[in-house]
C-alpha cells in the first residue's frame, strides 16, 4: 500500500490536467459472450500442501462454458491520452457431487454418509482503471499507447453443501496495480484492428514491503476486430484471454468472519472469452 497511494495520486493528478486539453472525445463500449475456464486450482491451509489442491474443472465442475460480459466507459484526451474505466464480472455456480473427501481451509467435506452434494461460488469481479499515453501520435491511422492500470479485485469462494449447515467461505477485496499497453489500426474503408494488454507480477516483500512470502500476478490479453457504423458506433468481435496467480503465506491475521484463517492461499485460474460487442465514441 505505500507504493500504490503515490500511483493513485499521479493517475489523479494526470487525469485532472488532461481534462483541461483541447480535445475531448468520450466512448463507451458493452460486450456479451462466453467464457470456458482452461484450468483453475486452489488449496488453502495454515502451511502449503497441508491441504490437497482442489481442481475447479475437474472436481469443482467448471468443465463448462459460462456467460461473460464485460463494459467499458473513457475517453481519448488531447489526441495522445487515453483513460478508460473497465468493469468485469465474473460470477461461477456449479453443482457437484464430491466423489473423494476434500478438505479447504478447515474443511473436510467427507462420504462418510455417502456423495456430498456441493453448490460451489467462485467470483472475481473486477474494477480497472487505465490510462496510456500514444507513443504514435505522428502516425496516421496507428494507435500505439503504453500506460498502467489499478485494479480493484473481489474475490469470494464459497464450498456450501446442499443437506448441511456448515460450509467453507473465504472472500476478500484487493488492489494490484498492472503494466498496459493498447495499439490499434484504423484501415480508410471502416476496419479496425487492436490490442489491448494490462499484465502484472507482483511480489509482497518487494511491492508493499511486507515480511511475508507472498506473490501474485494477472494477464489480460485480448485481440478485437471492429466495424465503423454511422453516427460513431462500431460493432466489434474480440477473443480474450484473462488469467491470474497467487500463492503464498499471509502474515496478517483475519479481520473479518468472511476471510480464511488459514493463512496459506494458492488460487490459480486461466480462461478464454469470445465475445461481441458494441461501442460508441464521440466526435
Amino acid at each position: 500500500m505505500r507504493r500504490t497511494l503515490p500511483i493513485l495520486l499521479c493517475i489523479a493528478v494526470a487525469s485532472a490536467s488532461l481534462f483541461a486539453g483541447p480535445s475531448f472525445k468520450p466512448f463507451i463500449e458493452t460486450e456479451q459472450g462466453a467464457i470456458a475456464i482452461l484450468s483453475h486450482t486452489y488449496q488453502n491451509g495454515n502451511f502449503k500442501d497441508e491441504n490437497p489442491t482442489f481442481d475447479f474443472v475437474k472436481q469443482g465442475g467448471q468443465d463448462n462454458m459460462y456467460p461473460f460480459s464485460r463494459y467499458a466507459v473513457g475517453a481519448t484526451i488531447a489526441d495522445n491520452h487515453r483513460l478508460w474505466f473497465t468493469y468485469q464480472p465474473l460470477n461461477l455456480v456449479t453443482n457437484v457431487s464430491f466423489q473423494e473427501d476434500v478438505t479447504i481451509g478447515n474443511r473436510v467435506f467427507d462420504l462418510a454418509n455417502g456423495r456430498e452434494s456441493m453448490q460451489l461460488t467462485y467470483s472475481f469481479p473486477f474494477y480497472r482503471a487505465t490510462y496510456t499515453y500514444d507513443l504514435l501520435s505522428k502516425v496516421e491511422n496507428a494507435v500505439l499507447g503504453v500506460g498502467i492500470a489499478m485494479q480493484i479485485r473481489n474475490v469470494s469462494i464459497r464450498f456450501i453443501p446442499v443437506d448441511e449447515d456448515e460450509a467453507y467461505i473465504a472472500q476478500n477485496v484487493g488492489i494490484v496495480p498492472a503494466l498496459a499497453l493498447y495499439s490499434e489500426y484504423r484501415f480508410p474503408f471502416g476496419l479496425t484492428l487492436s490490442a489491448d494488454i494490462a499484465g502484472s507480477y507482483a511480489n509482497s516483500s518487494f511491492f508493499n514491503g511486507a515480511t511475508y512470502a507472498f506473490s501474485g500476478s494477472i494477464l489480460d490479453a485480448s485481440l478485437r476486430m471492429a466495424y465503423d457504423l454511422p453516427n460513431g458506433f462500431a460493432l466489434f468481435g474480440t477473443l480474450r484471454y484473462f488469467g491470474g496467480t497467487s500463492d503464498g503465506k499471509s502474515g496478517k491475521p483475519a479481520k473479518t468472519w468472511t476471510e480464511s484463517k488459514e493463512r496459506y492461499s494458492s488460487n490459480n485460474i486461466a480462461t478464454m472469452t469470445a465475445s461481441a460487442g458494441l461501442s460508441w465514441t464521440g466526435m
